[in-house]
């Protein structure tokens, strides 16, 4: 049986079939990070510098936003750096590392989405109750507890496995996963498995609650034509995200507790790392083209700054 302190490197056999394609896949790897990184602060930026935008429904979507750098950090560096390596390794602490800030990731994100149901809910259901009930002291509370919930249960969880004995340094991957660390493990992934299940359940509460939510918000919609517009303009762009995270999260689950070894490992690739590239690009995009106030103001930046590189070359 082997202990946890004599593994030292993981090595990542996900690459094994981006052996032809490693220029091209870093070139989209690179316009991938790149997009995100641009659509993501362009809309924190937006929020932050616009007074009008300082409103809890903002607010919480910048922490969207905010969430989609974090994540990206913690894939898209080693990502590229491995595609230009002979060999794609990671040291057991880069893999735990890595393996915290993508899954706390993933839960910030779903917190953060049941935030931002509870403040439509309320801005529909009771809107003479709106302001007094999200408070600058609550929102802020809520924000804080939207990421420290989700970094404690994944830091419970890379503290379990860490305890591991591994019998093997082969991760089926492109980058480092705990389910991936304990199916390594030696000996018995009990408390693993408990607590991974404890947690699953938590956050399948956080999806009933905001499936209540919308049943209330939808009754509640259906009412006055207010309320229906209400519901279009800043309900839908939050459905479409729910339902683009909770589609990939899908996937890999199902990829790293049920994946067949008889799939080809390009389409185990694209089920692992989908969660990690659409979420990011898609989240600041939908929020950005469909709620008016931030798509207006863009464009005005835009515009803005479109008039100042002129005069700037004209002089």
């Amino acid at each position: 049986m082997t202990n946890t302190s004599k593994i030292v490197l993981f090595s990542l056999s996900g690459f094994s079939t981006t052996a032809n394609y490693k220029i091209t896949l870093f070139s989209l790897t690179l316009l991938c990070y790149c997009l995100i990184v641009v659509v993501n602060v362009s809309l924190i930026l937006t929020i932050i510098l616009d007074q009008n935008l300082h409103e809890p429904m903002y607010v919480f979507i910048c922490s969207l936003c905010i969430n989609g750098l974090y994540g990206s950090i913690g894939f898209y560096p080693k990502f590229v750096f491995d595609l230009l390596s002979k060999i794609q390794v990671i040291s057991y602490e880069g893999c735990l590392l890595q393996a915290f800030v993508i899954y706390s990731n993933a839960l910030i994100d779903y917190s953060i989405l049941v935030l931002m149901a509870y403040d439509r809910y309320v801005a529909i259901c009771r809107p003479l109750e709106y302001h007094s009930v999200m408070s600058v002291r609550r929102i802020a509370v809520l924000i804080v507890l939207s990421w420290l919930v989700p970094l404690c249960c994944e830091a419970m969880v890379i503290t379990l496995t860490s305890t591991l004995k591994l019998c093997g340094s082969k991760i089926d991957k492109l980058y480092c996963d705990n389910w991936s660390i304990v199916k390594l493990a030696c000996g018995s992934t009990r408390a693993n498995n408990i607590v991974g299940l404890i947690i699953i359940a938590f956050y399948c509460v956080h999806f009933l609650f905001i499936l209540w939510s919308y049943v209330r918000l939808i009754r509640s919609a259906l009412k006055s034509r207010e309320g229906k517009r209400k519901f279009t303009q800043t309900c839908l762009p939050h459905l479409f995200c729910l339902l683009n995270v909770s589609v990939a999260l899908l996937f890999d689950a199902m990829y790293s507790r049920y994946g067949s070894a008889s799939l080809p490992q390009s389409v185990k690739n694209f089920m692992g790392i989908q969660f990690l590239i659409i979420p990011p690009i898609l989240n600041p995009i939908i929020y950005g083209l469909i709620l008016t106030k931030i798509r207006n103001k863009i464009i005005y930046l835009c515009v803005m700054t479109g008039q100042r590189f002129k005069l700037r070359v004209k002089v």
